[in-house]
């Protein structure tokens, strides 16, 4: 299925409703379809031919969605890229992609006008603007409102995402109209999207979790989705009881901050029952938080990647039992525990999480070696270890890159990380390996604590001593106010790890 095909038939099928909402301004089907036959045709007008590249760097805005569906009608590939990019970053990222068109919020301006004359293979920027300035309607307002006549399959690219780089240089994820069309069908069955839901899209557009993972299914089932630009829980709360929001997406750093704000309040999200989490564990406590005080709103948890998509889901109806787990894979995925030689393992048994079938892209753009490596025994590999139980069930143990070996041993921090989560002080952890003469390297515990909670190092590892073997328990404890983490998210241990390595080789 064509991405554009999914905007056309909602659009078929829901003219007059809202598919985008705004700060206030409501786009109809209707509209964003026409709106996105006339960006694609003033691509195409200005020499953007069929899988060139454009880049998009915005936050959470109209604009974003009608830039999307406009250049995958073009045939071009849009490359959503990040707002957080300092100059050195965005310069690599975009000469990397070789992008020649680059749509941007003027939020943004002085950062792109300090990087322009570095990119050479760069032809044209048009301007995002809420004022009088703004470049990106004009660029499109008076193309023929026609689809273009391009000849489009579902095999070819369309989108380009960057990885969080929580291990080092962002990838770019390379992926085909089938790749996402698989994610989105995937999404909007295991997590029961359809069209009666108002959206709600908290996480960045640039990153595939709100972009492929809730926006593009949104559109598909005919939904309506209300975009926030910039994450605050109290706008949160606005927009939720202003457009009647009944799902979302969001990491559970967000969550834990909804449900520990001391201003939270219930009335404002009577509409909300289905929230979906990943990018990272979600503390029991949150859960627990949750279902005390929006006990309506079902809770979905899903694991996958930028190059996979989605690849399981747990659903509310297996808590408590599978409590702990990821999941199962989705229903139309191909997902596997296998050894090193590319076995299925028992039940219970420690491997690599791997998968294959139309969900996985198609490359990392221009890196053809990190590609071919990708790839083993037929399986593409997500670098995470876990177990699979009797009923298909998948258990996450940690990044296989995470894995600390002490004295021979091999130490997983998330196992580390769930023992430290058992205190009721604990409000988000890290656990990483750090050099150690002697045993090669040890885990050391980044901890920050819940509002006005109390603990001293000796407590923690008392808590731990009584919960793990000795050659597991922390040796080094460091109580943090917060953690470097990716737009998803995701804590970056490599900016824990980095200055305990510099210098030092870490064996894996």
């Amino acid at each position: 299925m064509l991405t554009g095909d999914m905007l056309r038939r909602s659009a078929e099928r829901f003219p007059q409703k809202p598919a985008i909402l705004w700060e206030g301004r409501s786009l109809s089907y209707e509209a964003l379809d026409e709106a996105a036959n006339r960006l694609a045709n003033a691509l195409i007008a200005h020499g953007i031919a069929k899988g060139s590249k454009v880049g998009i760097i915005s936050r959470n805005r109209t604009e974003y969605g009608i830039s999307f569906f406009g250049v995958a009608r073009s045939g071009a590939v849009i490359v959503n890229v990040s707002v957080l990019y300092a100059p050195d970053e965005l310069v690599y990222v975009l000469d990397k992609a070789d992008i020649e068109l680059l749509f941007y919020e003027d939020l943004f301006a002085d950062k792109i006008e300090a990087v322009r004359d570095r990119l050479p293979k760069l032809n044209k920027t048009v301007r995002i603007a809420s004022d009088g300035s703004d470049e990106f309607t004009p660029f499109y307002d008076t193309s023929p409102a026609d689809l273009p006549a391009v000849d489009i399959h579902e095999d070819d690219p369309f989108c380009m995402t960057y990885t969080g780089g929580t291990t080092g240089r962002p990838k770019g994820v390379l992926v085909s109209h089938r790749n996402r069309a698989v994610t989105a069908h995937t999404v909007m069955v295991e997590e029961a999207i359809d069209e009666r839901d108002v959206v709600g899209i908290a996480t960045p557009m640039f990153h595939v979790a709100a972009l492929n993972i809730m926006f593009q299914p949104a559109i598909l089932a005919g939904a309506t989705t209300t975009l926030l630009s910039k994450w605050d829980t109290a706008d949160f709360g606005d927009m939720a009881q202003r457009t009647g929001m009944t799902a979302a997406f969001m990491v559970p750093t967000q969550v834990s901050m909804v449900v520990s704000d001391p201003k939270f309040e219930a009335a404002k999200f009577a509409s909300w029952r289905k929230l979906s989490f990943a990018g990272a564990p979600m503390p029991d406590w949150v859960q627990h938080r949750m279902l005390e005080v929006l006990p309506d709103v079902k809770m979905t948890q899903i694991y996958g990647q930028s190059e996979m998509g989605v690849l399981t889901s747990l659903r509310h109806w297996y808590l408590p039992e599978k409590l702990g787990s990821v999941g199962r894979q989705t229903y139309n995925v191909d997902v596997a525990v296998i050894d090193a030689d590319g076995h299925p393992v028992a039940p219970g048994e420690i491997g690599e999480i791997v998968s294959r079938g139309d969900n996985v892209m198609l490359e990392y753009y221009g890196e053809p070696e990190q590609t071919a490596a990708f790839w083993r025994h037929g399986w593409a590999h997500t670098d995470d270890v876990g177990t699979i139980d009797s009923d298909g069930f998948i258990t996450l143990i940690d990044r296989s890159k995470d894995k600390i070996i002490s004295g021979g041993e091999n130490v997983y921090p998330k196992e580390i990380e769930n023992a430290i989560y058992d205190h009721e002080a604990i409000a988000e952890c890290a656990v990483f390996g750090i050099p150690h003469d002697k045993w090669g390297e040890v885990p050391a515990a980044y901890v920050c604590l819940k509002d006005k909670a109390e603990l001293s190092e000796q407590d923690l590892v008392a808590h731990c001593a009584a919960r793990l073997a000795q050659f597991k328990r922390p040796r080094v404890v460091k109580f943090v106010d917060g953690f470097p983490k990716t737009p998803i998210g995701k804590i970056q241990k490599n900016i824990l790890r980095e200055p305990y390595w510099k210098d030092r080789e870490k064996k894996i």
